[in-house]
């Protein structure tokens, strides 16, 4: 309890902006390539659960992880999210998987393509599909519902937070595509584009390979490890 003549003081809840940005260039160098190249050539990290969908399979985004934490059933956050984030930001919702809930429509949408924000994550549910994919602002979510919200709890804004199973620091880089969603580490970057497009030149290879008549046995070298494993093959 407090002292005599103290008084009790409501903690502080701060909207912060991201710490550290990634450079536009950094973001241009990672966006070049689909999250599956960029999450194998990490050494397959990076993921977000395949839960998580985008609302039209055309939809793509890329750019800086803009965080908020969001109570289940509860979109005020979001809304404050989206009044604080700056154009080409991701807005990042951990809303604690909670499926059965429309916490964001073609409303805020609106709003977002005003602001010019680069696209929505959420690991919560979102409504108002069809017009969503009329407008084409990028909306990744855990589910479609058609069930309302409530304003009333306030959390935090770019503070670290978990969503499809992976740690995403405000300032991350987050991109998506039709297949799913990857982070990126702002400060691995530059790494991480080089060896994208290292794996890229080597797919190249082999698909110039494959018109050129070599079995997927040859381009692969599996004979060797064909041969470890004891396999016989009477075709």
């Amino acid at each position: 309890m407090p002292a005599v003549g103290q008084r009790w003081e409501a903690s502080v809840i701060h909207i912060k902006d991201i710490a550290e940005r990634p450079s536009k260039a950094d973001i241009d160098a990672v966006s070049k390539f689909s999250p599956a190249t960029i999450h194998e050539a990490q050494g397959r990290r990076g993921a977000l659960s395949s839960r998580l969908k985008p609302v039209d399979y055309r939809m793509k985004l890329c750019g800086p992880a803009f965080t908020v934490k969001c109570a289940p059933r509860d979109n005020i956050m979001l809304q404050l999210a989206i009044n604080y984030a700056k154009p080409g930001d991701i807005i990042i919702v951990s809303a604690g998987e909670y499926e059965e809930a429309g916490s964001f429509g073609d409303v805020l949408a609106n709003a977002c393509l005003a602001k010019g924000i680069g696209g929505l994550v959420t690991d919560t549910g979102v409504r108002d599909t069809l017009q969503l994919r009329e407008l084409g602002f990028p909306v990744f979510s855990l589910s479609v519902c058609i069930k309302g919200t409530v304003k009333e709890t306030i959390a935090a804004v770019n503070d670290t937070i978990i969503v499809g199973g992976e740690i995403i620091h405000p300032g991350d880089i987050i991109a998506g595509d039709a297949d799913g969603l990857v982070v990126v580490r702002r400060q691995e970057a530059q790494e991480v584009a080089r060896l994208s497009q290292a794996r890229e030149d080597a797919e190249a290879g082999y698909i110039a390979a494959y018109k050129q008549g070599k079995s997927v046995i040859e381009v692969s070298n599996l004979e060797p490890v064909l041969k470890a494993k004891g396999l016989v093959v009477d075709i």
